[in-house]
């Protein structure tokens, strides 16, 4: 429904934004589907997926899960950079905040992160577990005493989420930091106390705009973040500290909180945007309204 009503494009919302906004949406909803439908189904209906064993149907969904995944979680960095740049880099938002330079950035992405991620297709055995496990494909022994695969895997996960953290963890401090210096110069402009001056339609616009962007952006930090202090001790583990090595329930935990992050996104959205709750309200009154039609004919 969300993905519906911001594709229409009547939120409010500039197509820039509508058009990242979409997109996280839809990653979002492919991760749910591929990890937390598609990859349960064979573990509860276990005895009608036997034939999963002897064909490569798991390396495939790692390839799928782990590019859409890192699809979604690269959507909000460039989303969090295209905000930056609207709200700190005058000159260059008339070029780069636009519908298509959005549709061009995310089709790279898309494309990077697919093919970033066909490695997993070798990484992994074809044997299927039906087991409820966050690691839901085995390796070989080959593999994890590979010096060459345990490089790979480590450029991975540094990729993914240790430079989405930083980036956007900078890009906020910089966008903070340039709200604050422009809103003071604003102030300064108009000649007028804060307690007495009238709303400035440009600083409400910018405020709301912020309000998403940070909203989205320590979401994504917050519940990511066992995740990805759960990668890092296990790339020390395997680097040789074995007496670190990570508890179980912490990758369970880090796993639970990092798949929430990919349901948390649309609520946002709704919660955020007063024009996308007036629609929700309209799509769920509109079979009412059918019915009450209905009967009164």
């Amino acid at each position: 429904m969300t993905i519906v009503i911001l594709y229409r494009g009547k939120c409010g919302l500039s197509k820039c934004v509508t058009r990242y906004l979409v997109t996280m949406a839809v990653m979002d909803l492919l991760v749910v589907f591929l990890d937390l439908i598609l990859r349960h189904i064979p573990i509860v209906y276990r005895d009608h997926f036997r034939f999963m064993n002897y064909i490569r149907v798991c390396n495939i969904h790692a390839v799928l899960l782990y590019a859409i995944t890192d699809c979604s979680v690269w959507a909000t960095v460039t989303f969090t950079f295209d905000r930056f740049v609207a709200i700190s880099c005058q000159k260059l938002k008339r070029k780069y905040c636009t519908e298509r330079i959005a549709a061009v950035v995310l089709g790279t992405v898309i494309v990077l992160c697919c093919l970033s991620n066909i490695f997993w297709y070798f990484v992994f055995k074809n044997y299927y577990p039906f087991i409820n496990f966050p690691w839901f494909c085995f390796m070989p022994i080959v593999v994890m005493r590979s010096f060459f695969w345990l490089i790979v895997i480590s450029i991975h996960h540094l990729l993914n989420p240790a430079l989405p953290f930083i980036l956007i963890l900078l890009l906020n401090v910089f966008t903070v930091r340039n709200i604050l210096v422009s809103s003071r110069a604003r102030r300064r402009l108009r000649g007028k106390s804060i307690g007495d001056r009238p709303k400035d339609p440009e600083m409400e616009s910018r405020r709301k705009s912020i309000i998403l962007l940070f909203v989205i952006s320590w979401n994504f930090i917050l519940l990511w973040a066992v995740f990805a202090l759960h990668s890092i001790r296990y790339q020390m583990f395997v680097f040789g500290y074995d007496e670190i090595w990570p508890p179980d329930t912490l990758n369970q935990l880090g796993s639970m909180l990092q798949q929430l992050s990919c349901c948390t996104n649309t609520f946002i959205y709704a919660v955020m945007q007063t024009k996308i709750r007036e629609q929700m309200k309209d799509v769920v009154k509109y079979p009412l309204k059918l019915i009450v039609k209905v009967i009164k004919m």
